[in-house]
């Protein structure tokens, strides 16, 4: 199998992105869901401005992608960005972060923003 060699200046930028701690756990959230501005401002208990910025740096990169619904926009990892395998790799070694999730959901949270 060959090994897909990534850019070193794109493969650096993208690690510093996840080596903030807020940024690699929205990226953890979202490698199985997918979750609104709203959900992570519960979740991280940090403005909503600070999430989108956050937000914003991950997309920028590839490594998240938008979904409009309304005037709501979801986001999810973006499964075609080629530091996908990468992300993934990553990940394999972050603790599952979706009992923040089922938390959200318990206090009727979750995706509470909806249409």
């Amino acid at each position: 199998m060959k090994v897909k060699e990534l850019e070193i200046e794109k493969t650096g930028m993208v690690l510093k992105l996840l080596g903030d701690k807020t940024r690699l756990s929205m990226v953890k959230l979202l490698e199985n869901n997918e979750c609104c501005v709203c959900e992570f401002v519960e979740i991280f208990h940090i403005s909503q401005s600070a999430i989108s910025q956050h937000l914003r740096k991950l997309r920028d990169v590839g490594l998240v992608k938008e979904n409009r619904r309304g005037q709501w926009i979801f986001y999810s990892l973006n499964t075609s960005s080629e530091m996908y395998e990468l992300v993934l790799n990553v990940l394999a070694f972050v603790p599952d972060q979706n009992s923040h999730l089922k938390e959200l959901e318990k206090q009727g949270l979750r995706i509470n923003c909806s249409i």
